[in-house]
């Protein structure tokens, strides 16, 4: 890469991380601040459903914004929603302003994560694509791992302390977009006549794309990720009497371990086998970690088969933002838009379903994460047939 795309590509990177850090700094203060406004368990799943449900309900006017008016500007307007609403969330004490503020954050989510793939296909090659979103899929793991970790530190200096912190980081990053960052596209692509389409005929519409089983294999991969999620620390507690300490370890090694592998290790691993041959093969692993997660006896043991799923899935993220983008053509907004909203879908059912299943029996939410890996890998197969 020239030293110009390494530039925009860390001006990215930087933003990304800003944007899921900003999510993750809240969580260790949640249930402490929940708390002290007479809130529970309902209002900590809807405050990750509502901003899911606007990011989804958003992603695709997103996506047709991004060719329409350029990626920088919804970068900027993205990472300012963000902003917005930690400050919303900083300044208030009521739950239903604090729903607000989740969905104006869910919104700005929606502006932002496919304007910045988007950008990084204008930017790269196709050889250099999946190198690209690789580093950016590695500033979103290493977000997930260092937001709650700040966040805990700064609780130390007030409960509200990481939000302000958030809003204020966020609303440097807009200031520093504005002057650093520029337009990645040619010419715009003219959609100023088109009527807006509601989102589920936009989404009915990406039925037909050529990205379409890829799209699906987005929603299965963050319905798998977020149902695992959803229930692992329960799950561990339960069975193996594991402390929030450990548990913490869990999450955080698991993350570290993304963001190597993102960094180092995807852009070879495409380039010596080809997008389609380490989705099949990714797929199949996550699907082995699931099915070793039903059976293993001990803590040691359930934390390497956590390991393996979270490989899969930091390999699985970037390749298919990379097939999808390869598959887009001049329509980079749109398929980024549908990417985000297609895992935002896996993001609201995922963790939906496993707690239901979950308070059945503990071990439901793993086999249905199996059985759907396993279905999605035979259709991915049959797929790369077809191609």
């Amino acid at each position: 890469m020239t030293k110009d795309q390494r530039k925009k590509l860390l001006i990215l990177m930087i933003n990304m991380f800003i944007a899921v850090g900003s999510f993750g700094i809240i969580i260790p203060i949640l249930p402490a601040y929940l708390v002290s406004i007479g809130q529970g368990g309902t209002a900590a799943g809807l405050i990750i459903a509502i901003f899911a449900g606007a990011q989804l309900l958003m992603s695709p006017i997103g996506g047709r914004w991004t060719d329409r008016f350029g990626r920088r500007l919804m970068i900027i307007y993205g990472l300012g929603g963000l902003a917005l609403s930690m400050f919303v969330f900083y300044f208030s004490d009521s739950i239903g302003v604090l729903y607000l503020s989740r969905a104006i954050g869910g919104v700005g989510a929606a502006l932002l994560i496919p304007a910045i793939f988007a950008y990084v296909a204008d930017i790269t090659t196709m050889d250099q694509r999946a190198k690209g979103n690789s580093f950016i899929s590695a500033a979103m793991s290493l977000g997930i791992v260092v937001g709650p970790g700040i966040g805990g530190f700064l609780a130390d200096f007030g409960l509200k302390m990481p939000l302000l912190v958030s809003a204020l980081v966020g609303l440097a990053a807009v200031i520093f977009s504005a002057f650093l960052l520029e337009e990645s596209m040619d010419t715009k692509i003219d959609v100023s006549a088109e009527k807006p389409e509601p989102m589920v005929k936009e989404i009915a519409q990406s039925f037909s794309k050529p990205y379409f089983i890829p799209l699906i294999i987005t929603l299965v991969m963050s319905f798998g990720l977020m149902a695992y999620e959803s229930v692992l620390g329960l799950y561990v507690d339960n069975v193996f009497g594991a402390s929030p300490k450990d548990i913490a370890i869990l999450v955080t090694s698991t993350g570290i371990v993304a963001v190597v592998i993102q960094l180092f290790a995807v852009d070879w691993i495409v380039r010596r086998f080809g997008e389609a041959v380490v989705l099949n093969i990714f797929l199949g692993l996550a699907a082995f970690g699931f099915l070793l997660s039903i059976f293993v006896p001990s803590y040691i043991m359930f934390f390497g088969v956590t390991m393996i799923i979270f490989l899969s899935t930091s390999i699985l993220r970037p390749v298919l933002t990379t097939l999808i983008s390869k598959l887009a053509g001049n329509e980079q907004g749109f398929a980024m838009g549908m990417n985000n909203a297609y895992m935002s879908i896996g993001n609201v059912l995922g963790p939906l379903l496993a707690g239901l299943l979950f308070d059945v029996h503990i071990i439901y939410p793993f086999i249905l994460g199996l059985i759907v890996l396993l279905i999605t890998m035979f259709i991915s197969m049959k797929w790369k047939g077809s191609q």
